[in-house]
């Protein structure tokens, strides 16, 4: 074992950034037999050098990330600030100084990934990021390296821990979506501000992140559809277990048929009871990968908190350090397919569409023939009605989701139709 350490400098000391020096800290024997040298935290940068830090010796303390970067004698910098800048400056200066970076910012790769390997490419440093996607879960790492020799077709998956817990409370207790996102809050689930979370941009990066390692592509968080869980109803939830259907905020990446695109989507959809993704309870997360050779993969476990998303930094760190001493660099960026993305509106699937309608004869008939009209097959119809008032429930076969979305305008605009209750997919069959 070389006995000279390998010097790591950790850029945020919040949540994770904390865990990750006290495992570096606590595991640091078996770090060092795992990598094949010591490892030593030689700089924590922070905002607020005057909170205390226990377990961190306050001679680390700096709050000038810049100078840190660029000493020149760090072998990896490891990036949990989050955010767009400093965190891409930092980074690329990072690679210009001499180090690897391990990273669990999703929102700068999926915004600006490409010039961030290019620029590791450029100087022959590492770029990993295990932690940005879900958590402990290995699944990055996976795509990037496992089945580097298959062909990924499919992901589908929970990838974001608020939401999931949000709606499974909805479909457990019966709660309302705002009862529910509080007792997120309470339990610390959920942020002060949930907004990444629920309206779906957090899972929206992670969609990006994984469809560009799944389809060998360059995919933004611009190119990915999104939709968050703020308007699932408690109705909502009530007509998905009449259905047999649970309610959850999917991300799904896939491959066209054809293989000359790709789509990328966030939004809620039904699934039913019978999928595995159904199961997946409170603050969990959980990916399907459908390959070519390897069939289906499930990979479940916690996806967000301290020492979960910690477990993943470290893993990169021991990766990124062996190849230090190996004098290589593992996988960078594999974008040679060049598929173009899909717009959600060639994106083939199912609806569920309530609406409220008129209770008289007739209606049936017309909302069948504006279904009929927008080339949109039925597979199912619900109605109930009482005092005048009924409630229409359809359930749509496979369309492309720009004909769904004319039929719903078109039947906005019927007389008989009061209103459009809800309007969700259904996924998973």
């Amino acid at each position: 074992m070389r006995t000279r350490p390998l010097k790591v400098a950790l850029l945020g000391c919040g949540v994770v950034g904390s865990e990750v020096a006290r495992i570096m800290t606590t595991h640091a024997d078996d770090l060092a037999a795992r990598i094949g040298a010591p490892v030593e935290l030689v700089g924590v940068a922070v905002r607020r050098p005057s909170k205390v830090r226990e377990g961190i010796d306050p001679a680390l303390i700096t709050t000038d990330a810049t100078a840190l970067v660029q000493r020149g004698d760090i072998d990896v910098v490891i990036e949990v600030i989050g955010g767009i800048e400093p965190a891409r400056t930092l980074i690329t200066s990072a690679f210009e100084n001499g180090a690897s970076v391990v990273s669990a910012n999703k929102a700068l790769l999926a915004e600006d990934g490409a010039a961030l390997h290019a620029a590791a490419e450029k100087y022959g440093r590492d770029l990993y990021y295990e932690a940005a996607v879900a958590g402990a879960i290995p699944l990055v790492r996976p795509l990037r390296e496992s089945l580097a020799g298959d062909k990924v077709n499919r992901v589908l998956g929970i990838v974001n821990g608020t939401t999931n817990f949000i709606l499974d409370k909805m479909d457990t207790s019966g709660a309302g979506y705002s009862e529910a996102l509080d007792e997120a809050t309470a339990l610390g689930y959920a942020e002060a501000d949930p907004t990444a979370d629920v309206e779906g941009f957090d899972a929206a990066a992670k969609a990006a992140i994984l469809a560009g390692i799944a389809f060998h592509t360059r995919v933004k968080i611009g190119d990915v559809h999104r939709e968050g869980i703020t308007e699932v109803t408690a109705a909502d939830i009530a007509s998905a277990r009449g259905m047999g259907c649970t309610v959850k905020l999917l991300a799904i990446c896939e491959r066209a048929a054809d293989g000359a695109s790709v789509t990328a989507r966030v939004h809620p959809a039904m699934i039913p009871l019978s999928h595995p993704l159904a199961s997946v309870r409170e603050a969990y997360n959980a990916v399907f990968v459908e390959a070519e050779a390897a069939g289906q993969l499930m990979f479940y476990g916690p996806g967000a908190g301290g020492s979960p998303t910690a477990s993943a930094v470290l893993g990169d760190l021991v990766a990124v350090c062996r190849n230090k001493l190996g004098e290589a660099t593992g996988p960078g960026e594999s974008a040679y397919t060049r598929l173009p993305v899909s717009p959600m509106g060639e994106v083939v699937t199912r609806y569920h569409i309530s609406l409220d309608v008129a209770d008289k004869p007739g209606v049936l008939a017309q909302v069948a023939t504006v279904f009929a009209e927008q080339g949109v097959s039925i597979d199912t119809v619900r109605q109930q009605g009482k005092d005048g008032e009924a409630s229409l429930v359809v359930v749509t076969h496979r369309a492309p989701d720009a004909a769904l979305s004319g039929t719903v305008e078109a039947l906005r605009k019927l007389d008989t139709v009061r209103g459009v209750a809800s309007i969700m997919r259904v996924e998973g069959e």
